[in-house]
């Protein structure tokens, strides 16, 4: 469709300044760069496209279908989508059940405006989920994506102070760590603490946000620290941060129980978030937790908070929380913040047009019940045991493997230059966006999630891996196999 000369051969097509479009053959040295030992063709002049894509000099092939753990592309194509997109697509593709859920919806209602109207499937779905955290979080709020969740997630802690019997209008800063990642709009971007994400943005976000070090055991904790002391050692460094700001001015901590597309899939280790959270008490501030891309049953409980032994105040939801069948993103209210603004004004100064989406709402409570009653996070469990064994057992020994880590079906490589050294790969080498590309070929039709700036936000190169919860073991054999291959040739094109 794309590729009029030779079909199949290119992966991507490039657009260069002129608008005809440039194909760069699988056996280009690098797609980054515009060497004349490049093959290029050009095609068809009026070969355009009106959509404005992620790189305007690539046009990305057309998905035209999908079902279970696969994608069906234009030119014939059977793609694994073994990261979900983005850790979205926890059910895989064209589940009949949710899309049934949604085509009812439509035919009932598929619009109104919150403001006037609630619908059945709103409180449904918020009772569901409210009803999964024991009570323990009372409300559920319902944008549509996860930078929206943590906008508001930043407004609802902001007014919760000023809510207070006794209001506390000094608290406007955020807390968060490095190098995080929360979202792209503006509120969000600043919160996050990731280099090359914020750099063209940084003259017009807040300043508002302060950040301090992950728990990224791989690279922070030392040879001599145990858990404890290494946790002892962050708690300081939060208490000196929240002193350093003022105590009094802090809305929030902000932080991901696993790190997602910033650091790759790293867990805390045990007793940290508890730790934090006692920092934040002290210093009467919340504890919001990020679970947009780790929560809703993708690290093996539905919350992943339910494995720290920590309950936070506010908890942004979003990616597996609809699966990827409509857009939709929340966030979770403990019942304390709840009464403070019921006692208080009773209004949360924010809302959107698409709050609170009744198709997104089925879509959401459709996937969520599909995943209890398919007792699919027993199978994010076990399928993902046998994921980081198989990860293990092919690349814990490999000279260019520094770590490996997650938990569920939520996995993350850390690639070195050094294994002894933890050295990372110069950026220039772009390691973790060559692996991405190099799946895409139709040789291996495979999404590798890869991402740069593991270390200081500029440099080190990670890949995710975050299949759908009923995936199966014969799936997983695939996706290592062939993730193994991938690797071996994009080291050997790179002459590693």
């Amino acid at each position: 469709m794309f590729g009029s000369a030779s079909p199949g051969s290119a992966s991507r097509i490039h657009l260069p300044r002129n608008g005809l479009p440039r194909v760069f053959y699988n056996n280009s040295s690098s797609f980054n760069s515009f060497p004349a030992r490049n093959m290029t063709i050009y095609a068809h002049p009026g070969m355009s496209s009106a959509v404005l894509h992620r790189d305007t000099h690539f046009l990305p092939k057309q998905a035209i279908g999908g079902k279970g753990s696969y994608i069906f592309l234009e030119d014939g194509t059977k793609f694994l989508d073994s990261t979900g997109g983005a850790a979205v697509s926890c059910l895989g593709h064209g589940h009949e059940g949710v899309k049934q859920a949604i085509k009812d919806q439509i035919d009932q209602l598929s619009y109104c405006h919150s403001a006037f109207f609630g619908t059945p499937v709103t409180e449904e779905l918020a009772r569901f989920l409210t009803d999964s955290t024991g009570g323990k979080m009372s409300k559920l709020f319902v944008v549509s994506s996860g930078s929206e969740a943590v906008e508001a997630a930043m407004k609802l802690a902001r007014q919760y102070f000023l809510e207070l019997p006794t209001p506390q209008p000094n608290r406007t800063k955020f807390i968060a760590r490095l190098p995080s990642y929360h979202g792209t709009t503006l509120g969000a971007l600043g919160l996050g603490g990731h280099v090359l994400r914020r750099e063209p943005f940084e003259p017009i976000l807040a300043q508002n946000t302060s950040h301090v070090s992950p728990c990224y055991a791989y690279r922070g904790k030392k040879d001599s620290e145990s858990d404890a002391d290494y946790v002892s050692r962050l708690a300081v460094e939060l208490d000196a941060e929240f002193k350093r700001v003022g105590s009094e001015t802090v809305c929030a901590f902000v932080a991901e129980p696993v790190v997602g597309a910033a650091l790759g899939c790293v867990p805390a280790v045990p007793g940290y978030f508890p730790a934090m959270k006692a920092v934040c008490e002290k210093h009467g501030a919340l504890f919001i937790l990020d679970e947009i891309m780790c929560g809703m049953g993708r690290c093996g409980t539905l919350h992943a908070w339910e494995q720290e032994d920590v309950v936070p105040d506010i908890q942004t939801i979003g990616k597996g929380l609809g699966g990827g069948y409509a857009p939709v993103s929340g966030i979770l209210i403990s019942d304390s913040i709840v009464q403070t603004m019921d006692k208080g004004t009773g209004v949360f100064r924010h809302g959107q047009t698409y709050q609170g989406h009744p198709i997104s709402c089925a879509a959401a409570l459709a996937t969520q019940k599909t995943i209890q009653q398919e007792s699919l996070l027993d199978n994010v469990r076990s399928m993902g045991a046998y994921l980081e064994h198989e990860l293990r057992q092919r690349f814990e020994g490999h000279p260019y493997v520094g770590d490996i880590r997650g938990k569920g079906l939520f996995w993350g490589i850390e690639f070195v230059k050094d294994k002894t050294s933890k050295e990372p790969f110069d950026p220039s080498t772009r390691l973790s966006f060559h692996i991405q590309e190099k799946g895409l070929e139709p040789g291996y039709s495979i999404s590798l999630y890869g991402c740069s700036g593991t270390i200081d936000g500029i440099r080190g190169d990670h890949v995710i891996l975050a299949p759908p919860y009923n995936v199966s073991k014969e799936e997983i054999d695939i996706i290592v196999d062939v993730f193994e291959k991938v690797v071996s040739v994009v080291l050997k094109d790179l002459d590693l």
